[in-house]
């Protein structure tokens, strides 16, 4: 396979990633029939996503301590390269199944769970293809829209899940390249990402250098008023998140190591440039990739991670033009750190590096956005989502 149809860095076929959710259910909540500890009200439930090629199940299921960051593994649940995760509130796990062969089609496949509400266990509802090869991302509408993000083939999909049930996929299929050769001669769609009103969906394409934009108020992908902005040449837009006051967005571009900054108007679902910064020190000259962005639920500061220079930089958001201030860089303390996340208190940031198989607990500084080490890891084979 030649490494425009999969990005280098994806080793052993898969993307792994972890989504956390608060725990809601009130007072002490046991997690599993087999597991008697009971569940303090303020701690939080982690899915973490990963590629199976070494060992891994697929997803794995962790308590986080709120005080501590400690991490403890509940229980795991099999699946294929499950390399990106979407809950659908707190009923359904979705997951990618990141191969290029599903039941002899050229095709991934889109995964569907049922979350037990008072165990957090995962059951298997059902599967379809994901109708594009190497899905390595997946949103959830709240009302049951599923969209997928196919690298390999360059295509979007959509399926419809009712009561967890996933109906067949339907698609979008980008065109195009960049000035790349070796990761550009195609489109390789990377995310896809909803507004706040969940009306617009966001498709970042790496190999196009375009962030797609579509109105989801057709039963169809129809494109937005505006249908696509353009990042910069050769940039390799990846992953992409709004600002939780939901004024800005942002996106972290894997080849060139930079974060643009847009403003949004929620009224046609149109984005405007306003900023690039760096991702890397201006000291650092080896090689680095940018993975994955987040913002802290209080929208002060962005987080974006570097594979290469395994790190996290850190940036204060002004509040008022969207701007970013450097803060500084965090080592990951690991190898390839794809994928991170921020628990919903903000009070903890857990890094998934790939490439040394651990996820890496920091604590928020609330006032700086620095981080802390709180010398909490989970040791898990190829983690790549969280």
């Amino acid at each position: 396979m030649s490494s425009d149809s999969r990005p280098p860095d994806e080793n052993d076929n898969g993307e792994k990633m972890k989504k956390l959710f608060p725990v809601m259910l009130l007072c002490l909540i046991p997690f599993l029939a087999c597991h008697d500890k009971a569940l303090p009200e303020s701690n939080q439930i982690l899915y973490v996503g990963s590629y199976t090629s070494k060992g891994s199940e697929g997803i794995s299921v962790f308590e986080l301590d709120q005080q501590t960051g400690a991490l403890t593994l509940l229980q795991t649940a099999r699946a294929e390269n499950p390399s990106f995760l979407a809950i659908q509130p707190n009923d359904y796990l979705y997951a990618v199944s990141e191969v290029a062969n599903y039941l002899g089609e050229r095709s991934g496949a889109l995964l569907s769970f049922k979350i037990n509400p008072k165990t957090w266990e995962l059951t298997f509802i059902n599967a379809q293809p994901s109708a594009g090869e190497h899905p390595c991302h997946v949103t959830a509408t709240q009302d049951g829209r599923v969209f997928v993000a196919n690298y390999s083939s360059g295509n979007i999909a959509m399926c419809v899940a009712q009561e967890g049930v996933l109906s067949a996929a339907v698609t979008a299929q980008h065109a195009g390249s960049g000035p790349n050769a070796d990761r550009q001669r195609g489109p390789h769609a990377h995310s896809v990402n909803l507004s706040p009103d969940e009306r617009f969906l966001y498709a970042v394409d790496l190999g196009i250098d375009k962030i797609m934009i579509y109105d989801l108020a057709q039963e169809t992908f129809t494109p937005a008023e505006q249908p696509f902005v353009r990042t910069a040449p050769g940039a390799g837009p990846r992953h992409f998140v709004f600002h939780p006051q939901g004024q800005f967005a942002y996106v972290i571009n894997e080849l060139n190591s930079t974060i643009t900054a847009y403003s949004f108007d929620a009224a046609d679902g149109s984005l405007a440039e306003l900023a690039t910064v760096p991702t890397t020190p201006p000291d650092y000259h080896g090689d680095n990739s940018g993975a994955d962005i987040h913002i802290t639920p209080d929208g002060r500061f962005l987080y974006g991670s570097n594979r290469g220079h395994d790190s996290l930089v850190i940036y204060r958001i002004d509040a008022q033009t969207g701007g970013l201030a450097l803060v500084g860089h965090q080592s990951t303390l690991g190898k390839t750190p794809r994928n991170f996340a921020i628990d919903p208190s903000g009070t903890f940031l857990l890094a998934a590096n790939q490439n040394s198989d651990n996820i890496v607990v920091f604590r928020i500084h609330p006032a700086t956005g620095e981080l802390r080490e709180t010398g909490h890891q989970a040791k898990m084979s190829k983690p790549v989502c969280i």
